[in-house]
């Protein structure tokens, strides 16, 4: 039973300088731009609310089938599909801007000039923070910004040179050593980090011995993937000073838990809201809850309290 005389705990956190009223963030890709959810509950109730993946012109994604349902996720594909940053501006930003929680825009782009660009358009909203997406591919070098450390810190120092916006760096886990990669960004200058992003997967149909998704491969998102989005917070959480944003497979008040104790200040989660549009607020609710029953004042205490064997 719960003490009703007990203190109203305090769930609200802090990322470089932006104050979250709680540590539940929307992934981006997951949850459009929060018109559709806000028909069915109160989005203010929200931390905050990362956008779908911004480029500087609109896109229309990948063509053939984009997303595939796979054993504890799925694959995705779908190819930055967005408005681009003018549509962004004028059609989305007005319903945003109204609303009271954190407004995080994730941007990527092809090229350094384009996620340059983004994020000068970007600078005259009323957006609170940056995330950037550095997944995307590198035309000059063939993969993608984040993959090489050297190549995180470089686009971390141009995108900070472009946004005086805090700077939260999207790290990918397809990498020989995500505490570099951290590190990296870090070093760069970025204010606070996001992972993981997704690991790259295939999926194939037995009858015609194709990709089942058009573009091959895609990314791999869901409970699947936690243990190794929870080990890489862990790792970097003792690596680098700046906050961190955890997310992977997060689908319950637990997993959000365990995310924080391995060292998160905050997580994001996508892909169960896909089966359960109001997991969000569920589990906002229930950290108060766990809190009050934990005789646990601030749910910053249990930041990267994770004990070692």
């Amino acid at each position: 039973m719960i003490d009703n005389n007990l203190k109203e705990p305090n769930l609200k956190i802090n990322i470089a300088g932006v104050e979250f009223k709680n540590p539940i963030i929307t992934a981006s890709g997951c949850y459009g731009f929060g018109k559709e959810y806000n028909e069915l509950y109160d989005i203010n109730l929200l931390g905050g609310i990362s956008t779908k993946g911004l480029t500087l012109e609109p896109r229309q994604g990948n063509v053939g089938v984009r997303v595939a349902e796979t054993n504890m996720g799925m694959l995705n594909c779908v190819g930055l599909q967005n408005p681009g940053a003018e549509g962004f501006i004028k059609d989305e930003m007005p319903f945003l801007e109204k609303l009271n929680t954190v407004i995080i825009a994730n941007c990527a782009g092809k090229t350094e000039e384009d996620y340059v660009a983004l994020l000068e358009k970007i600078e005259t909203t009323k957006v609170d923070m940056i995330e950037l997406n550095i997944s995307c591919p590198n035309v000059k070098t063939g993969m993608a910004f984040g993959v090489l450390p050297s190549e995180v810190e470089r686009m971390t120092r141009l995108a900070k040179k472009a946004t005086k916006k805090p700077l939260m760096i999207k790290l990918t886990p397809n990498v020989a050593n995500i505490i570099d990669n951290a590190k990296a960004a870090e070093q760069g200058g970025a204010d606070a980090i996001s992972l993981v992003n997704t690991l790259l997967g295939l999926s194939i149909d037995l009858k015609t011995r194709r990709p089942i998704l058009g573009n091959n491969f895609g990314g791999l998102s869901g409970p699947a993937i936690k243990p190794v989005a929870l080990r890489m917070v862990a790792q970097c959480f003792k690596a680098v000073k700046i906050p961190i944003v955890g997310m992977g497979g997060i689908q319950s008040t637990q997993d959000v838990l365990e995310f924080m104790i391995a060292g998160a200040r905050a997580v994001q989660i996508g892909t169960a809201n896909f089966y359960d549009p109001f997991i969000c607020k569920t589990i906002a609710n229930e950290l108060t809850t766990y809190l009050k029953n934990s005789k646990i004042e601030d749910i910053n205490e249990i930041v990267g309290t994770l004990v070692y064997n």
